[in-house]
């Protein structure tokens, strides 16, 4: 279910509890998966190498109080209680922290933002202004917005943090998958035992990546009952084990255990906090998912449920190793040691499904996050497959998901033991709190208006925590934590060029633009042939015409008689209502027929097809001429001033009572009564029947004829047909640039605009109708 804020509160009034507790249910199997099955390797990973148990049980007791302390101040309080108040308009993650900040602070690093974007209903959030009231917050925010190298800083945080996001969705499938299927280890010989987990996790993980396309919605009625189940299995399994073996275990749960570990193991207990710290990987998802649920529903799962099944799993593991102090050299310490050896076999079946669906979720995310980066212009066009048409954060991701996969495989392959899947993991999610801290502590300041040492208690106590796991997880970089580094680093420098180059782009075609004088020199016919049909011309200017229009005007006889300057552009909110979708205006006079349509989505919107697109431009800019663009009869005697004047115009759907176009084969339509709406239809086609165009728009009041006129050329022109002309652009450093730029422009940035999809976003524009023209950047 995939509900707005604003509609949320409203419906939870009428079926709260009903609603609460069904958003609560589901999202077990999508945001807490991966919480879910950190039992699995948590204790096998702390006492790996450092740390040994002896009988003195110090060491276990030690670790059981790090794991308690750390749920329940990590996930528990600064995320249940405080991260997730800083909602997006409902949305959560590194991005949606990031796209608050830019609305409350001018430091957007997109480049075609326009002051009509502020406008929209979801840029600010109820009774929190633009201006910070405290002194400290207000001169923080003019600091953030006159350097540029704050806000590079602040968006290459964000981007670090989205990068560990994918680098857990590459290792976090890997560890729970092997550790669920090394439970293998106690009902075979060492000797097989090694020869069957890696291809058993292998063919798991290749099985898991290969359903992808398929999209979650297929299976999601399994996640649920499988997280649901298997929470309850540990939780009964951990209260056995307490009962059965040491009812006393409830004492390590003291601080002081905490001391006493790091008294007797000094060093390698620090450097065993890397394993401790797995124990709350998947936290970020409470916060990351939160647009498919509600604050409310993701507390009461994780209070009720979720946080007190951890705690009993690991106090019962505990309970267990401390009355077992000699195992068989051969078995490892463990989640499935602990397990009575009669359920064994079902709990291993349940593992590995709990495994799978906790892997699901982060790969989901990381489909997610790379759609929002791309969105906002941080990451190469990718293909988006939109898996259900209920729910818009459903999406498949085909390159991205194969990528995932081998690398997934390699790191099971390469690696083949917990322990160093544990260190590479660790290190990824503390690396991606540590982001969010700092960048909330920015949230506390500028938009929720607290006084400055608040945000410094924030950042100071929860930062000590995780600047604790992060240099502890530090010293395992050469034991498997090098990985994330590898591969964030990796994914950072595609970011970064690929922004870098958008950028520069954009400030060529800013640059560029034609002159309106230029064109207003022309007349009306623009010196060339006007031949029927729309001419969409995409462009990411929001204001002036861009350069391929002149290569167009210079070099082709003709051009189409309704044009189009399209402009397609993300803005940094969650979504935009389709009310607010579109922005029209004239560019020149009325009698030219040029019009501008920028188009506005959010990082989560999906973008209709193609034929749905057309038919809400068309109708957006009939809308906009029937609206009076100007009163009747007026002259606009200035266009240069007016250019830039755009009207807010929605989609059909949205503004019922307004226009409405219908296409049909009939050519014996009657006109509508007095009483009823009015068609406007265009000419019977004099060789060929095609279909045909009508306009149906209000009686009264009543339409001036220039309007009239207007509506009967564009209902012509969009039976004729549309035709696209894109941009085709090669970009080239300029002479006497550094040695740097040319690397990240002539081949950074052009191996990955050649190799990344078209720029033609939602549209999937039809061969026949497209008109390329190729354009030389230097930059």
């Amino acid at each position: 279910m995939d509900l707005e804020t604003g509609v949320y509160q409203n419906y939870v009034k009428k079926e709260s509890w009903r609603t609460v507790l069904t958003l609560a249910y589901q999202s077990l199997g999508v945001v807490y998966g991966d919480l879910s099955t950190s039992p699995l390797y948590v204790y096998k990973s702390t006492f790996e190498e450092d740390i040994h148990h002896s009988e003195t049980n110090e060491e276990i007791f030690g670790v059981l109080s790090f794991v308690f302390w750390t749920l329940t101040l990590v996930p528990l309080l600064k995320y249940v209680f405080i991260v997730l108040r800083a909602d997006d308009n409902g949305e959560g993650g590194t991005f949606a922290l990031y796209s608050l900040l830019c609305r409350h602070a001018r430091v957007n690093s997109l480049p075609n933002c326009q002051l009509a974007d502020e406008e929209l209903t979801e840029y600010k959030k109820d009774s929190i202004g633009l201006a910070p009231k405290s002194s400290f917050g207000s001169r923080l925010k003019s600091t953030l917005e006159k350097h540029r190298v704050l806000q590079r800083f602040l968006l290459v945080l964000a981007l670090i943090g989205t990068c560990m996001v994918i680098g857990d969705g590459i290792l976090t499938p890997a560890i729970s998958v092997f550790s669920a299927v090394s439970g293998l280890e106690l009902s075979m010989s060492k000797e097989h035992h090694k020869y069957v987990e890696v291809p058993v996790a292998c063919i798991i993980l290749i099985g898991l990546f290969a359903l992808q396309h398929y999209g979650t919605h297929r299976v999601g009625f399994l996640f649920a009952p499988v997280v649901l189940l298997w929470l309850l299995c540990i939780s009964a399994i951990g209260l056995y084990n307490i009962i059965h073996w040491n009812p006393h275990v409830y004492r390590a749960l003291s601080p002081y255990y905490m001391y006493k570990f790091f008294r007797k193991t000094q060093r390698g207990g620090w450097m065993s906090l890397g394993g401790i710290l797995l124990c709350i990987t998947g936290s970020e998802a409470m916060f990351a998912d939160l647009g498919h649920f509600s604050q409310l529903s993701i507390k009461i799962a994780f209070t009720s449920l979720v946080y007190p099944s951890l705690i009993l799993a690991y106090m019962g593991q505990a309970a267990y190793l401390s009355r077992h102090h000699t195992m068989e050299s051969d078995y490892h310490i463990g989640f499935y040691v602990s397990v009575p050896e009669k359920l064994r076999w079902p709990v291993l079946v349940i593992a590995i499904l709990a495994a799978v669906v906790g892997s699901q979720a982060i790969i989901t995310g990381t489909f997610s996050i790379i759609k929002q980066c791309s969105s906002l212009g941080c990451f190469p066009k990718v293909k988006i497959v939109h898996t259900s048409s209920k729910i818009h954060g459903q999406i498949y991701i085909p390159e991205i998901n194969w990528l995932l996969m081998v690398l997934c495989l390699a790191v099971t392959i390469g690696f083949r033991d917990t322990r160093r899947m544990g260190n590479a993991s660790g290190l990824a999610v503390i690396t991606v709190m540590l982001v969010t801290t700092c960048l909330m502590s920015l949230v506390i300041v500028l938009c929720w208006q607290k006084n400055v040492f608040l945000a410094l208690a924030f950042v100071f106590f929860f930062g000590t925590i995780e600047a604790l796991y992060f240099t502890a997880s530090l010293t395992k970089f050469l034991e498997g934590a090098w990985v994330p580094v590898a591969i964030a680093f990796i994914f950072l420098i595609i970011m970064c060029v690929w922004h870098y180059g958008t950028l520069k782009k954009y400030e060529f075609d800013l640059q560029n633009k034609v002159s309106i004088n230029w064109l207003l020199s022309l007349g009306p016919s623009l010196g060339i042939v006007r031949v029927r049909g729309i001419g969409l011309i995409h462009t990411e200017l929001v204001s002036g015409i861009p350069a391929v229009f002149s290569h167009f005007v210079t070099n082709l006889p003709a051009f189409h008689q309704v044009l189009v300057f399209l402009c397609i552009k993300s803005v940094p909110v969650p979504h935009v209502k389709p009310e607010e979708r579109f922005l029209v205006g004239h560019i020149g006079p009325r009698e030219y027929r040029l019009y501008r349509c920028i188009v506005r989505y959010g990082y989560r919107d999906v973008h209709k097809d193609d034929m749905e697109f057309e038919n809400d431009l068309v109708c957006s800019i009939a809308e906009f001429i029937r609206s009076g663009s100007s009163s009747p009869g007026q002259v606009n005697e200035d266009p240069l001033k007016d250019e830039d004047k755009m009207t807010v115009v929605g989609t059909c759907s949205s503004h019922t009572v307004g226009i409405q176009m219908s296409e049909d084969d009939t050519d014996n339509i009657e006109a509508a009564g007095p009483s009823e709406l009015k068609e406007i239809r265009s000419p019977s086609p004099v060789i060929k029947p095609r279909k045909r165009v009508r306009f149906i728009v209000p009686k009264s009041p009543e339409i001036d004829r220039g309007v009239r006129e207007e509506l009967q050329e564009l209902m012509e022109a969009r039976e004729a047909g549309i035709a696209y002309i894109l941009g085709h652009s090669y970009v080239k450093a300029k002479q006497g640039s550094s040695l740097i730029k040319k690397l990240v422009i002539n081949y950074g940035y052009e191996f990955l605009r050649r190799n990344s999809r078209p720029s033609t976003y939602a549209l999937s524009v039809p061969h026949a109708s497209t008109l390329e023209v190729g354009m030389l950047y230097h930059v």
